[in-house]
């Protein structure tokens, strides 16, 4: 499946919008919503044409239209993955199974359509505490998500712990390790292949810290958009019984 665009990426920005509009704290941090918090940073580069999506809007803002027109989707979720309509579950998860991106952020791991993608439970540790830091390393240095880490590592002051036993498949590609301040560790950069589509998982970004105003979380989602957008080789696929004498048709 080739880009929905062959010189601009369509990028849709999902995101419940739910944290913003109960608790005061997230609505200070991201007054119009962490997806527009998201979705402005990307649209500082013209290469990336980027829409956001929410769940309380018709059809969660991912109508067909939306669906079969985005090249990449990055997902969040926390609150209410139950609420999230198993159609337009299925209507994703089939547009990236054909070739579309999909970067998954944070709490997102438990959502329906990245535990349908994975095959997991994709649970884990977790802990929220005032006085948690998390320093992520680079395990695979020189990868196109990681252009512009200039270290081995870089370090986030706030945020919530992640902690293994992550129960996803093996990645395909990992590329970066979180570690914490109570001593956990987590696969916090983690690629997939899913059909044609690209998968990138990204850790950071609890609501209740500006983990999205952070410019290296900012450029890594950007970086992540861009290698997970559809290649444009991707051929079709024809499935089911196919009879003898079907070279001489094609003739």
């Amino acid at each position: 499946m080739a880009a929905a665009s062959n010189t601009r990426i369509n990028v849709t920005v999902w995101h419940e919008f739910r944290h913003e509009k109960k608790n005061p704290k997230v609505a200070e941090l991201y007054p119009n919503g962490m997806h527009e918090a998201i979705a402005s940073a990307l649209r500082k580069s013209p290469d990336l044409n980027v829409r956001t999506a929410t769940l309380d809007e018709p059809e969660h803002g991912l109508t067909k239209a939306v669906v079969a027109g985005t090249d990449v989707f990055v997902w969040w979720g926390h609150m209410a993955h139950k609420d999230v309509a198993d159609e337009i579950v299925e209507r994703v998860y089939q547009r990236v199974i054909a070739g579309a991106g999909l970067v998954c952020l944070h709490s997102g791991h438990f959502s329906k359509l990245f535990r349908r993608l994975m095959g997991t439970t994709c649970d884990l540790k977790w802990r929220e505490d005032p006085n948690e830091r998390e320093i992520l390393w680079v395990t695979k240095s020189g990868h196109p998500i990681l252009a512009g880490v200039v270290d081995d590592h870089f370090i986030i002051d706030h945020e919530e712990m992640y902690g293994e036993y992550f129960d996803i498949p093996e990645p395909d590609e990992l590329l970066l390790i979180s570690s914490f301040t109570g001593g956990e560790v987590f696969r916090s950069g983690c690629t997939w292949r899913r059909g044609a589509g690209k998968i990138f998982y990204f850790r950071p970004g609890h609501e209740t810290y500006p983990t999205y105003h952070n410019p290296t979380v900012l450029k890594i989602i950007e970086n992540g958009v861009r290698w997970a957008r559809p290649e444009a080789s991707a051929a079709k696929q024809t499935f089911g019984n196919r009879l003898m004498g079907w070279v001489d048709q094609k003739k």
